[in-house]
Parts: structure tokens; sequence; C-alpha cells
């Protein structure tokens, strides 16, 4: 009896150790997979957030969001491996706006500036120059548009229309000039800024596919261009129609536009130019900072400019996606009452990479808060009270179906265990009855039946791990093991044997239990001392044998209760059915004189005793399954999120990603974005790139603005369409190593090259580092097949003109509020005045660019000797594009 009472407490100990482990490495994965959650949630609110900033960063609240969900679709459908179009026109986001006032500013004697730049002085120039404009068109309600090289434009009444918009542009436009005046007075520098300004209306947003960039398009907007260029450096140069909307705002003098510009003349538009209110004030301060730009003259002037600038202090490109704040307007503008002070040494970025380190650190105690408040959530939360979205009541049933039918179905990994510790269980309650109970024919057979049912199941759920050696040479052996192998994860399979495991001991606990009256004994005593279990001395056999198959009952429980992650509900329908029986059987026993005639406490009845320990046992497990069915119903949940949150978390960097090579080229956004993202400043000089300017001048022809056309909407539809399939051509392999630089109205600027790592090329064969010149007059002839598409479709005449220029350049990303990726350099503006001076249908190119696609086996033919701005005379090449066509197979 002492070795069956050591087997019990040995058992019950063993099972409440596997429990209480089985128990801790689930509350340790649910702990894991929470964690994972909350940090994978807190990434994707950074993402959520960059991805704002992004957005924002390229186009106004007011479009953004409808492109950003298209984006989004967009990614679904190619997850989805399908595509949708609901009509034959690509999206067009463009929308009409009346009474606004279009800015135009460009800066006089940049270019001239600019040849002596280094990339890095260029690029950051460039950025401390606009990054200024940027902040004074904040201050005066006005959008900036876009940047043209050293061109500036922008518009006050966009997207809110404002009363004041002109007085906003003129505002700005004096503030500009006030700038690069206090730039001229304190380094040297021989540069100035003309500005124009008219009031009209425009069509604004986005067209087509790649490198996005919010553009406004109308006759009012060509007007505007036309101000500026026809206006006089250092002055702001307006229509009447702008001084219609200022009033007596500003005084304002005869401008004489007509006189500088043709066009001005022919539509007979009368123009004006501003007096600046602060003139007088200037002109009397005009010798204080004289005496500062000796300091510097020994230097180059874009030394002097660089460092100058510098002192400004504008905002790096996309610094505001790795913080939590974008850079304020406030500590912008305490820069910007020290700019009088003029320094022309390097001044550093302390102040800037302090302000980075506090937002990091804002990042990390925000992310550390809400782990530790969603921690102390889950911790406070349990099964029996409280109420949740997730689940239905007290049943914990979840709210979605498809969650409770992917929990019913989950696999379940440490099955296989349940059942070798269940029949460890049935191996304990045989050594107890083998101990105990009369050694009889029922005992061994009903024993032998279940230990043949137990071991079978063993069988079936480790046949993977024990035949695997074998399977190969028996049939039968390979279909076992497949068997096996699906007992974790088929439910099918796994509910019918873990019933027939848990059943079996259930039975064969009670199974054996004697009704006779009387039993012979090995024991003596009194039948008035049957009291308790302890005193083993004075009990009769029937006593103990009740006894013990109480015992062997409660160890049946407890092999129910280690498969901890069977369905609650079945669970409690064995232990319920079991309950049920043993009470029944346990209190229908009849045997005379079993109490005697004593008197006895109710505490002291060993049958009222038995049904206690029954019950309780009984409730106990059924509360203990309730509590880990909870558990595992929380870490199915939170699997579930984290599953969720993960692929939204992937969506995000994708579109996050999308949006970045929108504005820029992959490996520069790279340099910006990832795991070794940078804050430096982006410059790289490249000695061989082949630029293109490819226009549909017709389009301006076609261009009209009346109702029939909704005010021009539905001809730059048509625009959308052309832009948006010469987009499409860049996905080809051919053209993988052309990138989109920017459109300019109806003219498409792209170049090749740019993929190649500076310092490399000339570790190249020359016909390999010519080859993207080849591949640009391919592309060229490409555009000119599908605009020839595009007019079959629209019937219309649309031709196209291209110039094609190679050599040195300059690329770099410049703006901290709408960053942008160009190129500088000559060999732009050349490409730019061979496009503007070409034929339509026709490839222009220089004599150099000529020359090499000669020896890649283009036939050129000689235009002859024209007249290019800034340039003088300079000899040019038509490329003949018939026999490029053939010329195209062998690039490939």
């Amino acid at each position: 009896m002492l070795l069956a009472n050591a087997v019990i407490f040995l058992c019950g100990n063993f099972v409440g150790a596997f429990h209480k482990r089985q128990m801790q490495v689930a509350s340790w994965d649910l702990y894991r997979y929470t964690l994972k959650c909350i940090q994978v949630r807190m990434k994707l609110k950074v993402e959520k957030r960059q991805q704002e900033n992004l957005l924002l960063s390229i186009l106004p609240a007011h479009i953004s969001m409808e492109m950003k969900l298209a984006i989004i679709e967009r990614l679904k459908e190619t997850n989805d491996n399908r595509q949708m179009h609901d009509n034959n026109f690509h999206s067009l986001y463009v929308k009409r706006h009346q009474n606004v006032s279009i800015l135009y500013a460009d800066i006089v004697g940049f270019t001239r500036l600019a040849s002596d730049c280094s990339p890095k002085e260029l690029v950051v120039m460039l950025n401390e120059l606009f990054g200024k404009f940027d902040q004074i068109a904040k201050e005066n309600e006005c959008m900036r548009i876009k940047i043209l090289g050293d061109c500036y434009y922008c518009v006050s009444g966009l997207p809110v229309s404002l009363p004041v918009h002109a007085r906003n542009c003129v505002k700005m436009g004096l503030d500009m000039c006030e700038a690069i005046k206090q730039v001229r007075e304190a380094t040297g520098v021989d540069i100035n800024m003309r500005v124009g300004i008219h009031s009209g209306n425009v069509l604004c947003g986005v067209i087509g596919l790649r490198k996005w960039q919010y553009d406004v398009w109308s006759h009012d907007v060509s007007l505007a261009n036309r101000m500026e260029s026809a206006g006089v450096p250092g002055r702001v140069h307006i229509t009447e129609a702008t001084l219609n909307h200022l009033g007596k705002a500003y005084e304002v003098e005869e401008g004489n536009g007509h006189l500088r510009d043709p066009y001005l003349e022919s539509m007979n538009i009368k123009t004006y130019l501003v007096v600046d209110p602060r003139s007088k004030q200037c002109l009397s301060n005009n010798h204080l900072p004289k005496t500062r730009v000796n300091d510097g003259l020994k230097m180059r002037a874009s030394v002097r400019m660089t460092r100058y600038l510098e002192s400004w202090g504008a905002a790096r490109p996309f610094a505001h996606l790795n913080h939590r704040e974008s850079v304020s307007s406030d500590s912008s503008s305490s820069q910007g009452r020290r700019r009088k002070e003029i320094p022309l040494c390097s001044t550093g970025r302390q102040r800037t990479s302090d302000r980075n380190s506090s937002q990091k650190g804002r990042i990390e105690e925000d992310i550390y808060d809400e782990m530790m408040s969603t921690i102390e959530g889950l911790s406070s939360t349990n099964p029996w009270c409280g109420k949740s979205d997730d689940f239905c009541g007290f049943s914990l049933i979840f709210a979605e179906p498809g969650l409770e039918k992917e929990y019913r179905t989950i696999p379940i990994l440490k099955l296989k265990s349940y059942f070798a510790c269940a029949s460890f269980v049935f191996l304990c309650i045989f050594v107890i009855q083998m101990f105990i109970m009369p050694k009889t024919a029922k005992l061994g057979i009903s024993f032998g039946v279940v230990a043949v049912i137990i071991v079978l199941i063993l069988f079936v759920c480790f046949a993977e791990k024990c035949l695997k050696c074998c399977s190969d040479q028996w049939p039968f052996l390979r279909h076992l093991c497949a068997v096996s192998e699906k007992v974790e994860t088929m439910p099918l399979l796994r509910l019918p044997l873990a019933v027939i495991t848990i059943a079996a001991l259930l039975i064969i606990a009670i199974f054996n239990m004697t009704t006779e009256k009387n039993k012979p004994a090995n024991f003596t005593g009194s039948n008035d001392l049957c009291a308790t279990t302890n005193t083993f001395g004075n009990t009769t056999h029937s006593c103990i044998e009740e006894t013990y198959y109480a015992y062997c009952c409660i160890l049946g429980f407890i092999a129910c209760s280690v498969f901890l992650q069977m369905s609650f509900e079945l669970k409690v329908l064995l232990l319920s059915i079991a309950v049920t029986v043993y009470l029944i059987i346990f209190n229908t026993l009849q045997h005379k004189d079993f109490y005697g005639n004593s008197t006895r406490f109710f505490i002291k009845e060993p049958r009222i005793m038995t049904n206690l320990y029954l019950v309780l046992f009984y409730i106990t497990l059924v509360l203990l399954a309730k509590q880990i069915d909870y558990y595992c119903r929380l870490d199915c949940l939170w699997k579930n999120k984290f599953k969720k949150e993960h692929e939204q978390f992937e969506t995000m960097e994708n579109v996050n990603r999308l949006l970045l090579e929108n504005v820029l080229p992959a490996h520069v956004a790279a340099y910006f974005i990832g795991e070794k993202r940078n804050e430096d400043w982006y410059h790289q000089s490249y000695d061989c790139v082949c630029v293109m300017f490819a226009s549909v001048p017709d389009f301006k022809v076609f261009y009209t603005e009346c109702d029939v056309n909704k005010e021009g909407l539905e001809c730059l539809r048509l625009l959308n369409e052309i832009i948006a399939d010469f987009d499409e051509l860049l996905l080809k392999p051919k053209f993988s190593g052309v990138e989109k630089i920017k459109t300019i109205g109806s003219t498409y600027m792209a170049a090749a090259g740019l993929s190649v790592t500076p310092g490399q090329e000339n570790n190249q064969d020359r016909e390999r580092q010519h080859a993207h010149i080849g591949i640009m007059v391919e592309y060229g002839i490409a555009l000119m097949s599908k605009l020839d598409g595009i007019n079959r479709h629209s019937f219309n005449n649309f031709r196209l003109r291209v110039g094609i220029n190679h050599g040195p350049v300059i690329a770099g990303v410049i703006g901290a509020r709408k960053p942008q990726y160009d190129i500088w350099g000559n060999t732009v503006n050349v490409a730019s005045r061979m496009e503007s001076t070409g034929e339509l249908g026709k490839i222009q190119v220089t004599e150099e660019t000529s020359k090499i696609l000669q020896e890649l086996g283009y036939s050129c033919e000689c235009r002859g000797l024209i007249n290019v701005k800034g340039k003088g005379e300079l000899r040019t090449y038509f490329v003949c594009t018939e026999t490029a066509k053939f010329q195209g197979l062998g690039l490939n």
C-alpha cells in the first residue's frame, strides 16, 4: 500500500510538473508573440508617419491620400496576380482652381556661378537657397510647385482659395529679391533675382506613372513664365490682372514688358514693376555689410556663397523621415535672425544633430511606454470578467468566424507529448490497481485491452520518428509515417485519438471496481473504524478499494487535463460524463453494515469524502481548462494580429519604397532609407551621362480652355496618357538603365548612365561605356512609336521633337519640404537646346554624340551649323531613325 501511495504521489507530481512546464512554454510563446506584435505595431506607426511625411513631401495633402489608396490597391492587385482596369485611361489626379496667383522666379547669374562649383557646393547652395525660398513661401501662404534648374515657381491660393493670393505672391517675390540681395552684399557674388507674377486660373495635380511631381498647367501659367523671362533683375514684374487684385497695397511703376517679350506685345499684356517699401531703408544701410565682404575675397565665389548660405541652416532632404517631427519653422526663423552675421568659414551642424538625437530619444520613449501599457493591459485581463471586442461573452468564442475556424484547426506541436504523458498516467493506474486490487482475470483482460489501444495510438503518433529508416522498404510503413506526420495538424485525426485515449483512461480507472458485499481480506479490524484512508490497519478491504478507485478516477481526470490545447468544450463534456458516472457508481454501492451503528461526523464519512474529492477535482480541472483555453485563444489572437500587422508593415514598406522611388532613382532612394540610411547631402559627379529632352510642341496648340473640354481638363487627360505610356516603356528590361528625371509641361526629360557607380566608368571598355547613349536613342525612337499609337487612337497628329547630348553632369537631391532629384551641368543645358532647336519627328544630337553613335553603328545626317543660345554656332546632326530601329536589336 505504501508503494501504491508512492506511485500516486509520483504520478501526481510528474503530471503537475509536465502541466506547469507546458504552461510556462505557452506563456513564454504568448509573451514573445505579444512583444513581436507590439514591436511591429510601433514599426508600423513609424512607417505610417514616414509614409505620410514622404507623401506630403512629394504632393499636397489634398491629393496625396487619393494617390496613396491607388498605390495600395495596385500592390494588392500585384500580390493577387491580377490586373483590373475599369477603363482604357490611366487615372488622372488633376483639379481646377480659380483665382490664384502664379509666381516664377529665376536666379540671374547662377549658371555662370554653378560652372565653378564642386558637386557638393552646388547641391548645398541650391538646397540652402531653395530652402530659404520654401520658408518665405510658407510665411506668405504660397505653395512651391517645382524647381527647374535655378528657376523656382509657386502658387498662392492652393489648395484653399485665398482672397489675398496676389498680395501673398508679391510679398514673397519682394522677400526673395531681398534674400538674394543680402547674399550678393555679403559675398560679393554678382547674382540677382528676376520675378514674374500673374493671376488667373490653373489646373493642378500629377500626371504620369513615375517620378511624380506636383505641377500646374494653364494659359495663365504660361503667361506668368513669360512675365519672369521679360522681367528686370532685382524687381517683381506683375500683370494688370495681378495689379487689380492688389488694390492699393503696393506702389507700382510701368514695367514695359512688351518691349522685352514679343508674346506680351502680341497679346497686348500691360505690365508693372512693384516698388519695394523697404528700398529706402536698404539705401540708408547699404554701407554696413561691405566691410565684411573683403574678409573672404580671396576665396572662390562659389566657396563664399556656400559658406554664407550654410549659416542659414536649411533642413536637409528627407531629414524628417527618420524623426518624429520635421524641421520646425521656429528654429528656421530663429536662425534667420542671425543671418546679418556673415561667416565665411565652415559652421558645422551641431544644432541639427542635437535636435535629431533628442527626437530619436522621444521616439524610443514612446515605444517603451506603449509596450509597457500593452503588457500591463494583457496581464490585467482574465477569462472570468471584463469585456473584449475579440471574444463573445463567457464562452470566449472569437467574434470573427474566420479566426474561430483557424483556432480550431491550428496545429498542436506538443500533441505527441500529451499522449506520452497520458500513457504514463495509464501505467500508474495499472500499477496502483495491481498493488491494491485482487489479481483477477477481469483485471488483466481489461488492462490488456486498454494497453493495446494506448500502444497503437502511441505507435501512430511516433511512427514517423521510429520507422523513418524502414519506410522506404515497406509501403505500409510509408503510409503510416504519412499519417503520423498529420497527427499534430489534422483535427479530424487528432481529436478521435485524444477522445479514445481519455475515454479509455476514465473507463479503466473504475471498470474493475467490485460491487460485491464481502471480499476476502488480509486485514483485520472492525467495521466501526472505516473512517479515513490513512488508518489502513483498521479498515476493511472494500473501503480501501473504494478509496483507491477514487484516486484512480482523479488520475483519469488529470490525464484529461494534460491535453492542454484540446477543445475546451470536449474536455468539459468528457469530464462531466465521467464525474456523473463516477458519482452514480460510488453512491449506488450497497454495503450492508458498512458504517456500523456508530455516529460519524460529516467530514469523516468516506463516501462523502469521495464525492467531495471528485466534485472538487472536477471543478478545479474545468476552471483550469477554461484558463488554459483562454490563454491558448489569446496566443492565437496575438499571432493573428502579429501576422496581419506584419503584412500591413510590409505593405507600408512597399508603399514607402514605391513613393520614394517615384521621387528618386532606386540607388539614390537606398541612400536615404533602409537600414543604412544616410542623412548627409546626396551629390554625385558623373563623367559620361546621356541626357534626353523629348517634347510634343503641338500640344501647346492642341491645349485650349473652353466648356467643351472642361476648361482644359480633357486636354490634360490626353497628355497624361502620353506621359504614362512613355513611363511604361521604362518597365522594359531594355530601358532599365534609363531614368526619368521630370516632365516640364509637355516635355519629357530622361537620362542614362546615372546607375553606374562613379569612378568605375574608366574601368569599362569604350563600347560598354557608351552603350547607354545607344540605349537612349532607342528609347527616343520607342517614344516616337508610342506617340504614333496614341495618334491612331485619339485621331491626332502629334509629333515628337527629341534632343540628346552626353557628357559630365552633377546629380543631387535638393529641397527639404519637397525633395527633388535633379541633374545639372552644361550637358543638360545643351541637351535642352538640342530639343528646342530641333525639328518635329527627328532626334537632334551634338557632333560629339553623333561620332559615338556612328561608332555604335547608327547613321547620322549632318544638319549644319545652328545658333544655340549661350553657345553660339554649333554643328548638329539628326539620327536616322529608320536604321536605328534595326540597330536596336543588336543592343539587346
